[in-house]
């Protein structure tokens, strides 16, 4: 069965590391935040200026002032800090974001991504997806692996207009873990009760699979 967009953002929420600084992207990204490792010290980053983002709030906690990039209500944690936007990039662009995580249309097996636009659709502008894949040191993306004509995201070579160039080291999709090195996707995971086969059917670009590939936990 293919992940829900909850499960997707639990198994990207494995990849956080202890005093790591990260910065979720629109969607399937911000729900990164529910699922930090209890116990663990993340401060998640939001490019309109708040460092120290916490979980979507409850009704009794809804500060409409509070927001993120995507423009939704969320919360704060002990010791957040407020900015503006021109800090909070300083921050993106000085390579101080340890762990960016993004949405996209497309990802090829070079690494270059493909997340801001459509052509002939309206788009409001890239937001801060060029500086953030220009600056994180290491950066996740989660997608569904085709869209819903079935037609693979996953490509030998992007077709949409690039957000980054040799920036994307692991993508988390509804069906799998890959890592992308030496002009390949690199199969690592797979979605509990998804099979290789299907995988590699919904994988135009260059799938790379060595022995057995372990079901995703979620322990």
């Amino acid at each position: 069965m293919a992940l829900s967009r909850e499960q997707i953002a639990m198994r990207v929420a494995q990849e956080l590391q202890d005093g790591y600084y990260v910065n979720l992207g629109i969607g399937i990204p911000t729900l990164v935040a529910n699922y930090v490792p209890e116990g663990m010290q993340v401060m998640l980053q939001s490019e309109n200026g708040l460092l120290g983002m916490g979980p979507y709030p409850t009704e009794d906690e809804v500060d409409a002032d509070m927001i993120n990039a995507g423009k939704e209500t969320v919360t704060a944690i002990t010791g957040a800090s407020i900015f503006s936007s021109a800090e909070s990039f300083a921050m993106i662009r000085g390579g101080h974001v340890d762990l960016t995580v993004l949405g996209a249309f497309e990802v090829d097996q070079l690494g270059n991504i493909a997340s801001y636009m459509i052509p002939g659709k309206l788009v409001k502008g890239m937001g801060g997806a060029m500086d953030l894949v220009a600056g994180a040191q290491n950066i996740v993306v989660t997608m569904t692996h085709a869209d819903k004509r079935g037609n693979s995201k996953l490509l030998e070579k992007c077709t949409l207009p690039l957000t980054g160039v040799d920036c994307i080291k692991k993508v988390v999709t509804d069906l799998a873990v890959m890592e992308i090195k030496d002009g390949a996707f690199y199969l690592l995971e797979r979605a509990p009760g998804v099979s290789v086969e299907e995988i590699q059917q919904k994988t135009a670009g260059k799938l790379i699979v060595n022995g057995e590939i372990p079901e995703m936990q979620f322990d």
